[in-house]
C-alpha cells in the first residue's frame, strides 16, 4: 500500500485509510528503534532539509534521529546565521536550497500555511513540522500512535483536550486525526481560550473542567502559552491552575485505566503538577520515544515507501 497524499500538510482532510498505514508503518519502524543498532538504509541516498524558522527541541530532534535511523542526507537550517536574516524570502530559499537536489523538506514556521504555500511552489514532499496556529500533524499522529498503543484502538475512546485551544496547532491536528479514526473528542478551557463557534469542528466544548473529564479515557494537557498572559486573555496563572490544572484530585473523575498526555514543554504547576506527569498513568515520555518511529514512518512513506522497512 502507498499514501494517497503527496505531502503531509496537516491532518484535515487526510484519511482513515492514510493515517492507518502511517501508524501501522511506525509499528514497524519501533520494533527497529530496540535493536542493539537501530538504524537502516531504506533511504540512504534521500536528501532532507530540516527548515525551522522557530525554536524548537522535540520535533526538531526528533526529525533528525528519524533521518539518521532511516541513512538520509541531512541538511539543518535555523534563520540565525542564515541569509533569511538578510531579507531573503522562504520562497528563495527554498529554491536555493531545492537547486542542492533536496527531496524533501521538513518545516516548521510562525505562520499560517507556510508548509501549503510551499507545497505550491516546489518540487520537493513537504511535511508541516508545525505551522503557527493552524496545524502539526506529526505530533497528532504520535499522539494517536501512543493512545492506539496502549487501547489497541482508536475508535470510541474518549479523548480530553485541556488548555488553550484558540491558538494550539497541536489541538486542531489531534481533533482532525482523531475524528478521523472515530474516536469522541472533547475540548476544555477558559471561554478566551476556546475559538468562536468550536463546536462546528465535532468536538463537545466545555469551560468547566470538571465536567470535561468525567468519564474520559484520556487526557492531553497542552502548555499554557504563558505569552497569551500579557494580552489580557488570563487573569493569572494561579488563577488558571486552580480551574483548568490537572491534579490528582482530578484523576478521579476519569475512566478506569486513564491515560496522560503533554505534547511538552510542560509548564509543571500550572497546566499539571509534578505528581500527574510522573505518575504511572502518564505516557508522556512515551510519546517522545513513539515520535521518532512515527516520524520515520512518514518520511519512508512519503519517499516513496521503496525498499523493505526492516532491512538490515
Amino acid at each position: 500500500m502507498s499514501l494517497k497524499i503527496h505531502h503531509l500538510l496537516g491532518l484535515e482532510g487526510v484519511s482513515a485509510d492514510d493515517i492507518r498505514l502511517i501508524l501501522d508503518t511506525a509499528v514497524s519502524f519501533k520494533e527497529i528503534l530496540a535493536r542493539k543498532i537501530p538504524k537502516v538504509p531504506t533511504l540512504r541516498g534521500t536528501t532532507v532539509a530540516n527548515l525551522f524558522y522557530e525554536p524548537s527541541t522535540r520535533t526538531r530532534f526528533s526529525f533528525e534521529l528519524a533521518e539518521k535511523r532511516l541513512s538520509a542526507d541531512t541538511i539543518n537550517f535555523t534563520t540565525s546565521g542564515s541569509s533569511v536574516a538578510k531579507g531573503e524570502s522562504l520562497k528563495d530559499t527554498v529554491w536555493n536550497i531545492e537547486a542542492m537536489k533536496i527531496d524533501i523538506v521538513v518545516i516548521r514556521h510562525s505562520a499560517s500555511g507556510a508548509p501549503h504555500y510551499l507545497a505550491t511552489c516546489c518540487k520537493s514532499t513537504v511535511i508541516n513540522a508545525g505551522d503557527g496556529a493552524h496545524e502539526h500533524p506529526t505530533q497528532g499522529l504520535l499522539d494517536m500512535y501512543t493512545m492506539r498503543e496502549k487501547y489497541g484502538k482508536l475508535q470510541g475512546l474518549k479523548v480530553v483536550i485541556v488548555g488553550d485551544i484558540k491558538h494550539s496547532r497541536v489541538a486542531r491536528s489531534n481533533i482532525w486525526g482523531l475524528l478521523t479514526m472515530g474516536a469522541k473528542v472533547a475540548v476544555c478551557g477558559p471561554p478566551t481560550l476556546l475559538p468562536v463557534e468550536m463546536e462546528k469542528f465535532g468536538v463537545e466544548v466545555h469551560d468547566d473542567l470538571d465536567e470535561a473529564l468525567r468519564g474520559a479515557d484520556i487526557v492531553n494537557i497542552l502548555r499554557l502559552q504563558k505569552e497569551r498572559q500579557k494580552t489580557g486573555l488570563l487573569p493569572s496563572l494561579r488563577e488558571y491552575s486552580r480551574y483548568y490544572g490537572i491534579t490528582r484530585d482530578r484523576l478521579d473523575l476519569l475512566n478506569d485505566n486513564f491515560t496522560i498526555m503533554h505534547p511538552g514543554p510542560m509548564n509543571r504547576g500550572v497546566e499539571i503538577s509534578s505528581e500527574v506527569a510522573e505518575g504511572p498513568y502518564s505516557v508522556i515520555l512515551p510519546q517522545v520515544t513513539n515520535g521518532v518511529a512515527v516520524r520515520m514512518a512518514v518520511l519512508y512513506l512519503l519517499s516513496g515507501g521503496k525498499g523493505k522497512v526492516d532491512e538490515e
